[in-house]
């Protein structure tokens, strides 16, 4: 087993450190965030720090970087309350990595890249056609991360579009149905496989598998 103390991962060089402490945290759900600014100039990017943060209110949060490192998914956010999110399947993964591309505001992501983008009464931002999962939301709170100028963005679930048979009679999605990809640090991404679905965890009493 090797062991690394914090003082000797500060020594790195900056980019070693980084896929190492991005990659330690293991697997994550990476989507694109689909917004439009005031003048209808819509923006796609790639983010995966998505999280649960609720059901009862439906609250999703995701962490915003430094906002001179990514500034114009959160401007878009605050100046108009709403944006969405979409998952990101392996027919368009090169493209969706393409999105963390640092391109000037005035350039949209869905036309440099192809990627189409679909408004519907739904959302007034743009979801991402090609994707089989995807779900709109609407700003509740900005909370800033003084530790490294970051923000975690709160959103309200709105309105969610689901392909046919992801839906299980139980409420669960099936996302290896819609072949859902995972990343893991900055630039590794991952098919997924269902193992097992187990039982509401009781003390004393062994989970019993569901029944695929």
């Amino acid at each position: 087993m090797q062991h690394f103390s914090n003082t000797t991962i500060a020594s790195w060089e900056r980019f070693y450190r980084a896929n190492f402490i991005n990659s330690i945290t293991g697997f994550k759900s990476a989507s694109l965030i689909g917004t439009v600014n005031t003048k209808g100039q819509t923006n796609l990017a790639i983010f995966s720090s998505i999280v649960h943060l609720g059901s009862d209110p439906a609250l999703i949060g995701f962490i915003n970087r430094p906002v001179q490192a990514a500034p114009h998914t959160i401007a878009n956010i605050q100046s108009t309350g709403n944006y969405t999110l979409n998952h990101i399947h392996p027919s368009f993964l090169e493209l969706a990595h393409q999105t963390s591309a640092k391109y000037p505001e005035e350039v949209s992501e869905f036309d440099e890249l192809g990627l189409t983008p679909e408004f519907l009464d739904a959302s007034p931002a743009p979801f991402v056609k090609e994707s089989k999962v995807k779900f709109a939301l609407t700003l509740e709170e900005i909370i800033p991360i003084k530790l490294n100028n970051t923000f975690l963005v709160i959103g309200q679930l709105q309105h969610v579009q689901l392909e046919e048979n992801i839906l299980l009679p139980d409420g669960f999605l099936e996302l290896t149905q819609a072949s859902s990809i995972c990343s893991n640090g900055i630039d590794a991404y991952y098919a997924t496989q269902l193992i097992d679905r187990y039982e509401y965890a009781k003390p004393g009493v062994s989970p019993k598998k569901l029944v695929k």
